[in-house]
């Protein structure tokens, strides 16, 4: 049995009554609506909110400095009162904190850990650091659409598969591929490289999403995680919405399908895009690290039950 093959420890579902730290590792949030839609969240999900001292910090682009963001989440991963992390949001900030992490608090007592985007660098880091899987799921003041709630509860309630058919993804390279799924944001998974939390992505279904980029940066980012030999071992890659992200620039225009095939191509695997990830209304909640299933020309992705 392959390294590829094995799925990493999955934490306990979150029951009702759970309770659930809500933290922001990263960017600001607008003002205490934003915390109290959260709470709504946690509510109608039968759980109990515990939000975080310095949750509605500001310190420039970050909700606090990294000291305080940094101490917020330490709490929440050493209480073992709390049952599960959920990101308030995205941003910038994740990053800087991950060597300010008490890694060994996770390892002791796995919980789950829930975001996206910007918190891309945690989930790399819960890979390497911890060993356990991580939720690319939306974050916890993002209004849940009922396609988007069904998919978190599937993953973070009762450990089922929470992806499926996406219909209207487009199939850039026919195949099928088992792997651990692995990846985040494309822009924060291509910082890490050369870090000790970049995700381990030999034998992986690599997924990705990103926004605000032009596909020429896209296509930088790509040649550079091609170039570093990060992708070495990588089956299949699955690409989310790019939200907002213009195909024209002012040398001239590519496509972001004919940049992905051009590396599905070179790495010679299965590619679906267009999934319901990233920055959209519509999402899936994703277990990294657990095992996943591609068939592209079936438009299916399927996450092996716990």
């Amino acid at each position: 049995m392959t390294v590829a093959s094995v799925a990493r420890r999955a934490p306990s579902p979150l029951a009702p009554g759970a309770r659930v730290a809500l933290v922001s590792p990263a960017g600001p949030l607008r003002g205490p609506d934003d915390v109290d839609r959260a709470v709504a969240n946690v509510h109608a999900l039968g759980w109990e909110a515990v939000v975080a001292p310095h949750a509605l910090a500001r310190n420039g682009y970050f909700a606090g400095d990294d000291e305080a963001r940094a101490a917020d989440l330490n709490e929440a991963l050493r209480d073992r009162r709390i049952d599960g992390v959920w990101c308030l949001r995205g941003g910038y900030g994740a990053m800087r904190l991950l060597d300010r992490v008490d890694w060994s608090a996770l390892r002791r007592h796995a919980k789950p850990i829930l975001g996206y985007s910007d918190v891309t660098a945690l989930h790399g880091a819960i890979a390497r650091q911890a060993g356990i899987v991580s939720y690319h799921a939306p974050t916890a003041r993002t209004p849940l659409s009922p396609f988007s709630r069904a998919s978190l509860e599937r993953a973070v309630m009762r450990g089922e598969n929470s992806c499926g058919v996406a219909e209207r993804a487009r199939v850039l390279r026919h195949g099928r591929a088992r792997g651990r799924l692995e990846g985040g944001n494309l822009a924060v998974v291509t910082a890490l490289v050369g870090t000790p939390y970049f995700p381990p992505l030999d034998g992986a279904i690599l997924i990705l999403e990103d926004v605000n980029e032009a596909v020429y940066r896209i296509d930088r980012m790509l040649a550079q995680l091609r170039l570093s030999g990060a992708l070495h071992g990588v089956r299949a890659i699955v690409f989310g919405d790019c939200t907002n992200c213009p195909e024209e620039a002012d040398d001239g225009a590519r496509k972001l399908d004919d940049v992905l095939l051009e590396l599905a191509d070179w790495l010679r695997v299965p590619c679906l895009a267009g999934v319901p990830l990233g920055h959209v209304a519509e999402q899936w909640t994703v277990a990294l690290g657990a095992l996943g299933e591609l068939d592209a020309g079936a438009r299916s992705l399927v996450l092996t039950p716990r």
